[in-house]
């Protein structure tokens, strides 16, 4: 049996009436362990510094305490109108403020993961895998990052200043190392297997973990490992968010 559906008509005075205003203050209401924040829930990141010198003393020890004891303040403030949950935490001199979606913003995994199949991996075939990982293992460094879409922009802006009129950029060719990551580990334990029952050849070595870290260098040479997905309006690619947050101005 359908429900019926009721639509009520508002006015945008009666949605204005209804909006929170601000107080330009954070209300703290409790403290929990970092490590129990839920990064689905994290929206957008702040810096927040005291606004006078009285209020300098408070911050300074509050924040060293949560640092010292490796917690996270939850609290409320009101921006854009909205009331926000936010996470601050101690960073440098100052705070990291991180505002949290709402649970009603994050969808649930079981409607995305449920019907992924149990797989059974085959211990050698996990073992190449944490070998391709280590040999492609670095430290997290952002400035790495590239905005390629930016980068087009800004390069096609260039042209029409010099009055060269730009021309559609011809579909990227596949790089010649990139290789399918399940192909990729069938086939090196195929040449593995194929090494051992071979007489009069070195049996190959056992991949073992190496503890350092490969350069940049090294990284851009190593085959580039690619997940298939199909994108578009599949569940394998969608927000985690269900309602698109509204854009801010973010750390």
């Amino acid at each position: 049996m359908t429900m019926p559906v009721t639509i009520i008509m508002i006015e945008d005075d009666e949605i204005e009436s209804v909006q929170v205003e601000s107080t330009h203050t954070i209300e703290i209401d409790t403290f929990v362990p970092a490590v129990q924040i839920d990064k689905r829930y994290f929206d957008a990141p702040y810096y927040i510094v005291p606004n006078d010198n009285v209020g300098q003393e408070a911050f300074a020890v509050i924040r060293e305490a949560m640092k010292g004891q490796e917690m996270v303040a939850l609290g409320r403030v009101v921006m854009a109108k909205r009331e926000r949950v936010i996470a601050l935490e101690a960073e440098g001199k100052g705070l990291l403020g991180m505002t949290l979606r709402y649970p009603y913003e994050v969808r649930d995994t079981a409607a995305y993961f449920d019907d992924i199949p149990e797989v059974t991996i085959p211990g050698e075939m996990l073992q190449l895998a944490e070998h391709i990982l280590d040999s492609k293992t670095a430290d997290f460094d952002p400035s790495r990052f590239e905005d390629h879409y930016e980068t087009a922009l800004i390069e096609m802006l260039r042209l029409k200043q010099a009055g060269v009129a730009p021309t559609a950029a011809p579909a990227p060719s596949r790089p010649s190392n990139v290789v399918n990551l399940m192909e990729a580990l069938k086939r090196s334990i195929a040449q593995e297997k194929g090494a051992a029952q071979t007489p009069n050849k070195t049996p190959a070595p056992k991949v073992q973990k190496r503890a350092s870290k490969v350069s940049a260098e090294n990284q851009r040479k190593a085959p580039q490992f690619k997940l298939p997905i199909t994108g578009g309006k599949s569940k394998q690619v969608e927000e985690v968010a269900k309602v698109a947050p509204r854009r801010r101005r973010s750390a």
